[in-house]
């Protein structure tokens, strides 16, 4: 049994918006961190880069969560596409984001 193309343009779709939108939360990531080193905090950076760490955890959660419906039909590949955001970058990520707000 082959897992239906529209399936995997869900994935697709979902890991493309997760790591773009954590590759753009960094940004703003480190303007706060550059201005914290001034003693100055920047709390509209870090709310925007939680923002997009948010909405990024949020695709990244439907990536994996289709996957994981169909995880026996799809192929080696897509399973490791499918989990890459949600393993490798939001929980990392996670952890920096914690460190910086408190």
């Amino acid at each position: 049994m082959t897992a239906p193309p529209a399936l995997l343009g869900r994935i697709r779709t979902g890991v493309i918006g997760a790591l773009v939108l954590f590759a753009i939360a960094i940004v703003p990531i480190v303007l706060a961190t550059l201005a914290m080193v001034g003693d100055r905090p920047n709390h509209l950076s870090l709310s925007i880069a939680a923002a997009l760490w948010a909405v990024g955890l949020l695709f990244a959660l439907w990536a994996t969560l289709c996957a994981v419906r169909s995880w026996r039909d799809l192929p080696r590949e897509v399973r490791s596409l499918a989990v890459t955001p949600l393993a490798f970058i939001a929980l990392p990520q996670a952890v920096a984001l914690l460190v910086l707000w408190l």
